[in-house]
């Protein structure tokens, strides 16, 4: 089952800090589920002025409650860097559905 996956930072001062702190376990964890084939795309989200605001996941996970384990570890969430996060079924459209992962050109 496939999920877009929408956290938005926080927008206090110390949010940027909180984002920088944890940003480089929260990509090996996103290289992890990428090279397991649970990550499919993410992007960082920025407000008008360019700074990192938030993240969009596209990720296929077998169940809602396998997603929420992973956001039980992500540290973006564990974190604090996420004060919302939204999870809505989707599924990628048949464009992009036949592209896999190569973990060797990451």
């Amino acid at each position: 089952m496939q999920f877009l996956v929408l956290g938005y930072d926080g927008s206090d001062s110390e949010a940027v800090n909180r984002r920088m702190a944890v940003r480089d376990a929260h990509l090996a964890l996103g290289d992890k589920l990428r090279d397991e084939g649970k990550l499919l795309y993410a992007v960082a989200m920025l407000s008008d002025e360019g700074q990192m605001c938030g993240s969009v996941m596209v990720g296929e996970f077998s169940t809602r409650e396998e997603l929420d384990q992973w956001l039980a570890e992500e540290p973006y969430v564990v974190g604090k860097v996420w004060q919302r996060v939204e999870v809505i079924p989707a599924k990628v459209g048949p464009s992009f559905a036949h592209l896999k992962v190569d973990p060797s050109v990451a």
